[in-house]
């Protein structure tokens, strides 16, 4: 049986070495050791990445272990964990001294690490991804060495987003705010009328997004805005309904019809998009942001200038009813503001996210190909830990630090240590110069 698999279910992987260490030196003792026997490494956390970042390492070094709280500065609203903390856990560890991070995505079972790694984002025009809030993490390198990147150092734009390939980040600082409360607003709308609001609604909202249905023309919209207000839960009956009966159950049995008969979806999908209807919450922002999502999946997600977003959906829009392709989930359509991370795929433009998905079981080969070539024209960037066909070569030319996060990853992992198939089809070979 397979040591390992991620959360879709698709990836699976057997190392001959499975390792959980507790601490930074115990994740440089397991570096070290995989050097004496010319072993290859790979970091896990909690396996929500759809592309094989791990599925052929030799060592495979868990962090579920690294999650303690390590240091709290109330004063200037930081803390410092280990970076195998789940989000969720995070979340509640930071509620309880009143803090919170500024923006989260609507999935909270990953691990800070491998959140951080792949890029991972929330949407809002003034806010970048995760990995923005890191103001300093602690890194064990290929050789098992360990180093402090912090403010000044260079580096740490690289090692913000970096794929798992400069090394096993241990511990994480973050840049927090103080804790707030958010009213959630999900809606359906003409489809029309949301594509052509698009910039207006991004302004006005703190965070905006959109899903659009295939076949349909309805889109869900979802808004969160903070309030001057305190939280207020809602009760476990209504917590059950709207994220187990609605959001899991119901689309996990609609999802198994369309499986069964993909040629009833395009009527299904309008069944879903009509039923949908309005929801409000109150809320800490950590429950409003994230949401239950148990309906298995795979997924691509791609990002562009913010302007190219809206032509873009209307291209994989027209696809999908041209080719009749079979896509039973909505596109989610989600911001981030620009930032200056390496790799990140928002570095130094206002972006716009695209995510694609189908249900685990139906064909998604002929739509994601479709779908990223078309989203090319656009100098899409994909998100790292989503399916993508990109390959080093032709992603060198989208990031202007390209050559510097390869110079970093031949400084911090000259051997090697860290690489995989994966990582050498998108980043290419380390070059130990």
């Amino acid at each position: 049986m397979a040591a390992w698999r991620n959360w879709s279910r698709e990836l699976t992987a057997s190392p001959a070495r499975y390792v959980r260490p507790s601490g930074t030196e115990g994740v440089a003792a397991a570096v070290r050791r995989a050097g004496r026997d010319g072993h290859r490494v790979r970091p896990v956390g909690s396996g929500h990445s759809f592309t094989p970042l791990v599925t052929d390492a030799e060592v495979m070094v868990d962090l579920a272990a690294c999650d303690q709280l390590l240091d709290v500065d109330l004063t200037h609203r930081r803390m410092r964990v280990g970076a195998g903390i789940r989000l969720a856990e995070l979340s509640r560890l930071l509620a309880g001294h009143e803090l919170a991070m500024a923006n989260l995505g609507d999935i909270d079972r990953q691990t800070l690490a491998g959140a951080t790694a792949t890029g991972t984002h929330g949407t809002g025009a003034a806010f970048g991804n995760l990995s923005t809030q890191i103001r300093s993490l602690r890194l064990v390198d290929g050789r098992g060495e360990v180093h402090d990147l912090g403010p000044g150092d260079e580096r740490l734009d690289a090692a913000r987003v970096n794929l798992g390939a400069l090394g096993i980040v241990t511990e994480v600082e973050l840049d927090l705010v103080d804790a707030f409360t958010l009213r959630g607003h999900d809606r359906t709308e003409p489809l029309a009328r949301v594509m052509d609001e698009f910039p207006r609604r991004v302004a006005e909202h703190r965070h905006f997004e959109l899903y659009a249905f295939p076949y349909s023309d309805r889109a869900l919209t979802r808004t969160n805005d903070v309030v001057d207000a305190p939280p207020r839960p809602p009760g476990p009956v209504s917590s059950w309904v709207t994220e187990r009966l609605l959001t899991t159950y119901a689309l996990e049995a609609i999802s198994r019809v369309g499986r069964r008969a993909p040629g009833a979806i395009p009527r299904l999908n309008r069944v879903v998009a009509a039923a949908a209807g309005e929801h409000v919450r109150v809320d800490a922002s950590h429950r409003v942001f994230a949401s239950a999502r148990d309906v298995r999946f795979t997924e691509m997600e791609l990002c562009v200038p913010r302007d190219a977003a809206m032509p873009l959906l209307g291209e994989i829009l027209a696809l999908i009813e041209r080719e009749r392709l079979a896509v039973n989930f909505p596109i989610e359509v989600r911001t981030a503001a620009a930032d200056e991370i390496w790799l990140s795929p928002a570095h130094r433009r206002e972006a716009a996210y695209l995510a694609v998905h189908n249900f685990v079981g139906l064909p998604y080969q002929e739509y994601f190909a479709g779908v990223w070539e078309l989203a090319r024209r656009h100098h899409a960037r994909p998100h790292w830990g989503k399916r993508h066909p990109a390959t080093a070569a032709e992603l060198r030319e989208l990031y202007p630090r390209w050559e510097d996060f390869a110079r970093a990853r031949a400084e911090l992992d000259p051997d090697g240590r860290f690489r995989n198939d994966h990582l050498d089809r998108v980043l290419g070979p380390v070059d130990a110069r």
